[in-house]
């Protein structure tokens, strides 16, 4: 989590150097009436696994869309791409969002959201498990900067001084922590633990957002002139999008494998590590009011969140309405 890099292994950004251009999906259409430009938010994995099948399986075709999809990585910034005009829609974080709008007057909307819980959280080994945040105090936490404050907006929220730890800088490599360099790093909880146990360790985690730091992630965002002129288009982004991510989470071991010669080809993962991924995202995505969905609460819960890191969101600035028509 640019402002993605916060939210990936080391793996990944090595593997988000290569080439856009040699990547499968990069540009990648589906005949249908009306284009619509998607920005993901990084490179091809299980991330955007529901975005996939709804491309191969022609859920957006039938929609009347003629869908292009640009994957992200390191030096993708997804907003700028809605400012530019070369997506229609994309992917994003609320606090990178709401940042923009409260700072720079951005015209955005966050219109669902794929993450209804973040995805982020603390890692440990199970060995020398860090499993609240109090386990955290006397110990060394490795962060990415541009989360500290995220962190240190969790520690105070459980009333702990960000004194009684250490936090010392992440570079996206879990090998401090297997060799025991540091205690725990702040990571996607979906995806770190699988490398951690490649090298022979077992992973402990848990989430920011269960400590109390509530704030989505993959929020879907447009801008205030896309909602006006391709409210249509959106719904049937979101309809197609919703029946790729139903599909996919029915069981989330049968598709990546699927993927392995086309989306998943040349990241330099393995098919076992996408699987573990999307096996792990199923819970955090899932709502009983339907993939997307965002309710009064945990509108509410994001606000709340960011207000602590100062961040002044308003209701405003979530718009439900687009998931009513689906």
């Amino acid at each position: 989590m640019t402002l993605r890099m916060n939210r990936r292994t080391f793996l990944a950004t090595t593997a988000a150097g290569m080439a856009l251009g040699a990547m499968p999906g990069f540009l990648r259409r589906a005949s249908a009436a009306t284009p619509f430009a998607f920005q993901a938010s990084w490179i091809n994995d299980a991330e955007f696994a529901g975005y996939f099948i709804a491309i191969d399986e022609g859920l957006y075709a039938a929609e009347g869309l003629d869908l292009t999809y640009a994957p992200g990585g390191p030096d993708v910034i997804p907003e700028s791409t809605l400012i530019s005009g070369t997506a229609d829609l994309t992917l994003t974080t609320p606090d990178t969002t709401v940042k923009a709008i409260v700072d720079q007057g951005a015209p955005f909307r966050i219109i669902g959201t794929q993450y209804r819980k973040n995805p982020i959280g603390i890692v440990s080994l199970a060995k020398a498990p860090i499993n609240t945040p109090a386990d955290l105090i006397g110990k060394t936490l490795a962060v990415p900067p541009v989360n500290v404050i995220s962190v240190e907006a969790m520690l105070k929220l459980n009333n702990i001084d960000k004194s009684q730890l250490t936090i010392v800088p992440y570079a996206y490599d879990p090998t401090p922590l297997i060799k025991g360099e540091i205690d725990a790093s702040l990571d996607f909880t979906t995806n770190v633990p699988f490398t951690i146990e490649q090298a022979g360790e077992k992973a402990t985690s848990f989430l920011l957002y269960d400590f109390g730091f509530t704030i989505y992630n993959d929020t879907v965002v447009v801008t205030e002139e896309t909602l006006k002129t391709k409210r249509k288009e959106l719904v049937a982004w979101l309809r197609a999008s919703r029946k790729g991510w139903e599909e996919n989470l029915a069981d989330p071991t049968v598709w990546p494998p699927k993927f392995a010669d086309t989306w998943f080809k040349g990241t330099g993962r393995t098919i076992e590590n996408e699987i573990y991924f999307n096996v792990a995202q199923k819970p955090l995505i899932e709502s009983p009011n339907g993939i997307f969905s965002m309710d009064e609460e945990g509108i509410q819960k994001n606000i709340d969140a960011l207000g602590q890191i100062g961040i002044k969101a308003t209701r405003e600035m979530f718009d439900t309405t687009l998931l009513e028509e689906i």
